[in-house]
């Protein structure tokens, strides 16, 4: 599988996010709409058949192409080099390479008709490159990316030239840039529920067999999934009086049932935190410096610049006790258990001396303030996290667009400072919970094509009858 250096600035690009193909890989799970894929397959095809004004086209597919960790299958173990944990065998596969490779080639059987138009599209003379989400990091993995590879130019047309075919597809672990041009970065480590410590070293301190896990891994995995009627999305809308509501919709049993799995997922967050402070967590910020060097030195950007960049990413919430609480809205059921026994003890000292009223009117109130103070501090969107450092990545990285995927939610505004466009290109998966079709998938994607002095370019919608339609 190729890494390339840079394309030259004489392509023109084709931008999209989020495509999450295998997310409805699970067992009872909500099964992904066909049309979105046949939509996805015909913008493809659209794009193949249309002339670039460049001398070809790129496709930048900016993170969670494929959903590794939305994704719940099992295998026989027959086929696995890496053993199954306990949790492994009640969740589904992990992410260690082998596995990672099993539910890739899962995907490609699945989604055989997107594979089909992207192989098309690469024998062709096109190319695509592929920037890791927080969904897919396990692209991280070689043997992963080979049999991406080996999915794709099974495809291929008859005739064409397996290494050069596969020279077309590009990786980038962390970012895609054209000076002057774009910046592709798909925005998860913006975001404290999803970043990981060393984006370009992305193991387990302890099990580096395994990639690390973030929070939203664990959520999924150990609440998410098994819960029928959980989504993922929505949770920024959500307070303790929602998830007390939709348990008792489950019943006595199903409550319990989902109390029992949020405690596992909180102390599998403890033992994240752990990992992280652990000695062989030195050893991987080493590698991590070692990598960034490399990627430094391949592309000529310098390593002060990325350090830079690094210093613009959300530390994960499971750094710290108070994020992991705060996380799960522990913080805020001991603040309500704490003003209830204090409440308790007021009115057994102060009953009789008339008191109690008063004391019971401070405690509430300070009640009131520090919730409504740890409500505002717990943001689950990111969008605004994403906008707001769009404006010092195109002061790091001078281009005409910045570009970032992972919230879903299309946007095209002026970064501050007015020099570049900040651009969300929404996803191309779908929000089970959403009442329209429109809405289930943004279908966004961003085409940009370089000129004279600068670069052109345009967000459209992909309508399902006349195709791509500027924004």
């Amino acid at each position: 599988m190729s890494s390339s250096p840079t394309p030259l600035p004489e392509e023109s690009l084709i931008v999209l996010s989020d495509v999450h193909l295998g997310s409805d890989l699970n067992e009872g799970g909500p099964r992904r709409s066909p049309h979105i894929d046949r939509d996805l397959v015909r913008l493809v095809e659209h794009y193949r058949e249309q002339k670039p004004t460049g001398q070809r086209w790129r496709m930048v597919i900016a993170g969670d192409f494929i959903d590794f960790i939305g994704m719940a299958i099992s295998a026989d173990e027959a086929e696995l080099e890496t053993p199954l944990t306990e949790e492994e065998r009640e969740h589904g596969l992990g992410n260690a390479e082998d596995h990672a490779r099993l539910k890739l080639r899962r995907v490609a059987a699945r989604h055989a008709d997107v594979f089909r138009a992207l192989a098309r599209f690469l024998s062709a003379g096109h190319a695509i490159t592929l920037v890791h989400g927080n969904h897919d990091v396990e692209l991280h993995w070689q043997a992963v990316r080979d049999e991406l590879g080996d999915a794709l130019f099974r495809h291929a047309t008859q005739g064409v030239d397996r290494a050069e075919f596969l020279a077309r597809i590009e990786h980038a672990p962390w970012f895609y840039y054209v000076g002057g041009l774009v910046y592709v970065e798909h925005g998860h480590q913006y975001d404290p529920f999803c970043a990981v410590d060393h984006i370009m070293a992305p193991l387990s301190p302890l099990h580096p067999r395994r990639l690390a896990r973030g929070f939203c891994e664990v959520l999924l995995r150990f609440v998410v999934r098994p819960t029928k009627g959980l989504s993922e999305h929505g949770h920024e809308a959500m307070g303790i009086a929602d998830y007390v509501a939709f348990g008792f919709k489950l019943g006595l049993r199903g409550a319990f049932a989902v109390f029992v799995r949020f405690v596992r997922a909180i102390l599998e967050l403890f033992k994240l935190r752990r990992a992280h402070l652990s000695d062989a967590a030195g050893v991987l910020r080493e590698e991590h410096e070692r990598r960034m060097a490399l990627l430094a030195e391949a592309k000529r950007i310098g390593i002060d610049r990325l350090r830079a960049l690094m210093a613009l990413q959300s530390p994960p919430v499971t750094r710290t006790i108070r994020g992991i609480l705060a996380s799960v809205l522990l913080d805020r059921i001991a603040l309500a258990l704490g003003a209830s026994l204090l409440l308790c003890g007021l009115a057994i000292l102060l009953t009789s001396s008339g008191r109690f009223l008063w004391a019971a009117a401070v405690v509430l109130g300070a009640w009131g303030l520090a919730h409504f103070y740890l409500m505002r501090q717990r943001k689950v969107c990111p969008s605004e996290q994403l906008a707001e450092r769009a404006s010092h990545l195109a002061r790091l990285f001078p281009a005409a667009f910045v570009v970032m995927g992972h919230t879903h939610i299309p946007v095209c505004q002026p970064a501050v400072g007015g020099a570049s466009t900040y651009v969300n290109v929404g996803s191309w998966s779908e929000d089970e919970h959403a009442s329209k079709d429109e809405q289930k998938a943004p279908r966004m994607h961003l085409v940009i094509h370089p000129a004279e002095g600068g670069a052109e370019g345009g967000l459209y919608k992909w309508d399902s009858e006349a195709g791509p339609r500027l924004v």
